[in-house]
């Protein structure tokens, strides 16, 4: 493997570093979007107990708020519920932006090394075949497999940079569809518990 790598060339470190970050992405993302911890099962139906019991001080707001995702989005709405339903609404909106963003993070980052990993292993396909036929102008064509070889051997970068883009690919929008679910879901969430404060719905 280490042969295979150092035939690669110069080329092959920006692959592995992108390698290298796009896998700490990858688990770094399984971990944090797990759904219990974005949408725990039990939290509207303790918030509306919270309500009716008129327990919702400012602690337990600050409490919910830094609690999961979707406490944080409960809790802004929550924080406005005498002002009406639209200001409600509105408020949930304006959490739920920043929340996406939060939810979303490093996966800007790992769209462009899935994007520029195979790029990457063109250009070093390319600089080793400028090298290969910048030796058959000094030496001449020789020996046919020594030819092969040499072309086996640039082709190293581009193998090495669709074997890092493609997973990060699958993984980026397998994330992407992952954080769009979640969105529906917490705003379903947060329109039910409206529904139920203003007596729209019957409570849990």
């Amino acid at each position: 493997m280490f042969e295979i790598i150092k035939s690669g060339g110069w080329m092959m470190l920006p692959i592995i570093m992108c390698s290298i970050v796009a896998m700490a992405i990858v688990i770094e993302r399984f971990w944090s979007l797990q759904k219990k911890k974005i949408l725990p099962p039990e939290l509207v139906p303790q918030v509306w107990r919270l309500s009716r019991e008129k327990k919702l001080d400012e602690a337990v707001l600050r409490r919910l708020k830094t609690s999961s995702p979707l406490g944080c989005i409960l809790a802004a709405g929550l924080a406005n519920q005498n002002h009406g339903r639209d200001v409600m609404k509105e408020c949930i909106e304006e959490s739920g932006r920043k929340v996406v963003h939060d939810l979303e993070r490093y996966l800007n980052t790992l769209g462009t090394i899935a994007t520029i990993s195979p790029l990457l292993g063109l250009l070093g396909t390319v600089f080793g075949m400028i090298d290969i036929f910048a030796s058959l102008m000094q030496h001449g064509s020789g020996d046919p497999s020594v030819l092969a070889g040499g072309i086996s051997v640039a082709l190293v970068t581009t193998a090495a940079g669709l074997t890092v883009g493609i997973p990060s690919l699958i993984f980026h929008r397998h994330f992407e569809r992952l954080v769009d679910e979640y969105v529906v879901d917490m705003e379903a969430e947060a329109l039910k518990l409206i529904d139920i404060l203003h007596g729209d719905r019957a409570g849990f």
